[in-house]
């Protein structure tokens, strides 16, 4: 009898031991997302004190609606003073696309939307054809456009070092020529939280306010926050089919598929969402916001490891920033 009251002891303080544990790793967790949140929000103000015309681009993916949470922080109660952005491929999952309206209407914001569309009808831009088809290039061509259209002088993106190799070279403040064109050996440093929004005329700026963010930071805000999101990111029963290693949406006409690809249902879901022709999808039974953590927190692969286009070559990423893209 000894012997079992003893052990239950023992058992019952392992268990206290895992949760104190488990809530000190909650509390630093905090500490650390609050410490990204101030840092993010300063970022922000800085833009609307330094620039004349900035501007959000927003996607309507996870890293977009946090930056929409922090510019709504930034300025309460004052509505945000700038627009929000969005570059259409056309080939967006409609789930986003319906997303993005409901949440511009129920903020109040004001949303600007430029197609892929209209630059491949004008002939700026060639639509791609073929097993790897894309628009996500294409959109470059109808940035630039949009941001000569407005004479915006700063452009606030979702970008994050831990995305991929070439975005960890940008600067906060990352400058872009009167082409729309990076250079990363021609960028300013920046020291400590000194940003310089100093720029020629002709030039303008790509602002990242999460660059020392990680996919499992946003998420874990997200939590925090108890942000909605769209529901594509979360595990759900959808009809794809398997190309190289990769999961494929087939519930469109978007993503080229062959006869002989067969088309099978899976619980899966997006970790990115950008133009469905190039975003895999993945095995996943996480439902839930934290289950959703839970999952990232195991995970040993890059959210971009779901992205064909940055597959095309090394230095794919690298070189469609020198372009102007995002």
């Amino acid at each position: 009898m000894s012997l079992k009251v003893k052990s239950l002891k023992v058992k019952s303080h392992k268990s206290e031991t895992i949760h104190d544990e488990k809530n000190k790793i909650m509390k630093k967790d905090t500490s650390k997302i609050n410490s990204l949140e101030n840092e993010a929000i300063y970022i922000i103000r800085e833009v609307a004190a330094q620039f004349e015309k900035p501007v959000l681009l927003f996607s309507g993916g996870k890293d977009s609606i946090t930056l929409v949470r922090l510019a709504v922080k930034a300025f309460y109660p004052a509505k945000v003073p700038f627009p929000l952005m969005h570059i259409d491929t056309g080939h967006n999952f409609p789930e986003t696309i319906e997303f993005r309206d409901r949440l511009v209407k129920e903020l109040g914001l004001e949303l600007i939307v430029r197609n892929v569309q209209d630059s491949i009808d004008a002939g700026k831009v060639k639509e791609e054809s073929g097993r790897y088809a894309s628009r996500n290039q294409l959109q470059t061509t109808t940035l630039l456009d949009a941001i000569e259209e407005f004479k915006f002088d700063a452009c606030i993106g979702g970008a994050r070092r831990d995305e991929e190799k070439a975005r960890a070279k940008e600067r906060i403040f990352s400058v872009r020529d009167d082409f729309g064109q990076w250079d990363e050996k021609n960028q300013r440093p920046e020291l400590f939280d000194m940003l310089n929004g100093q720029i020629n005329l002709g030039q303008n700026v790509r602002v990242f306010p999460i660059s020392n963010w990680t996919e499992l930071d946003v998420w874990s805000y997200i939590e925090q926050e108890n942000i909605e999101i769209p529901s594509i990111y979360f595990a759900h029963k959808r009809k794809v089919f398997l190309r190289d290693g990769m999961i494929w949406s087939a519930e469109d006409e978007v993503v080229y598929r062959d006869d002989n690809e067969e088309v099978i249902e899976e619980m899966v879901r997006f970790r990115t969402v950008g133009d469905m022709s190039c975003t895999a999808a993945v095995l996943s039974e996480a439902s839930t916001i934290s289950k959703v953590v839970e999952e990232i927190r195991d995970s040993t692969i890059s959210e971009r490891g779901a992205r064909i286009d940055d597959k095309r070559s090394e230095a794919a990423m690298e070189k469609r920033k020198q372009q102007g893209y995002f």
